[in-house]
């Protein structure tokens, strides 16, 4: 099932529905990292294609996030 979560996007507030697996890897990356979710997200949005859903572009970054902890593992 979907979770939504608001935060605000350079002065905008925004809905953003994800699986709880994509929430939970997000929550530890802004947990290690000191940060807020707004920042995060702010920052995947910002560098994501216009184009491309912001939902699909965290899990995009989720999976790279993945990714890269395997191939530090390997």
């Amino acid at each position: 099932a979907l979770q939504k979560r608001s935060v605000s996007l350079h002065g905008h507030r925004t809905s953003v529905a994800l699986e709880a697996e994509f929430w939970a890897v997000i929550d530890a990356a802004v947990r290690a990292e000191h940060r807020s979710l707004a920042s995060l997200i702010a920052e995947i949005d910002d560098t994501r294609d216009p184009d491309d859903p912001l939902s699909s572009a965290i899990r995009v970054w989720v999976l790279k996030q993945a990714q890269t902890r395997a191939d530090r593992q390997a």
